[in-house]
């Protein structure tokens, strides 16, 4: 039931390949706004956002824009109590963004992705 996943073996690939299919790579960008499509009516063109590290502040144009910034994790209280009280081990920096950018221009969250079933034994 329960098969280990290495990440640390995969984002070196992933990584590679991004380089190679890419002109510019951004890291540590913050996408704070999705940017809609003056030409297309119901369609994003773009994105905005800063450098968590400098500060810079970075505009997108695109073609296509995928929100994969991830779900929403301690939204609710804990059934633990005592030692393990607010541990989880969902990752605590998902702040929902990946439904708060797409709703903030107008989506229609009509399917919500439940990726993660964790099937836990004794």
């Amino acid at each position: 039931w329960q098969i280990m996943i290495h990440g640390e073996s995969f984002k070196p690939i992933v990584a590679e390949a991004a380089r190679k299919s890419a002109d510019k790579i951004y890291n540590r960008i913050m996408v704070t706004h999705l940017l809609m499509d003056e030409s297309k009516e119901n369609r994003v063109g773009g994105a905005v956002g800063f450098n968590c590290r400098t500060g810079a502040y970075h505009v997108f144009r695109a073609k296509a824009v995928i929100v994969a910034a991830g779900g929403a994790s301690h939204i609710f209280k804990p059934r633990s109590v005592g030692e393990g009280m607010g541990r989880t081990w969902y990752a605590p920096w998902s702040s929902g963004s990946a439904y708060a950018l797409p709703i903030a221009v107008g989506a229609k969250m009509t399917q919500m992705e439940n990726r993660i079933v964790l099937t836990r034994f004794k």
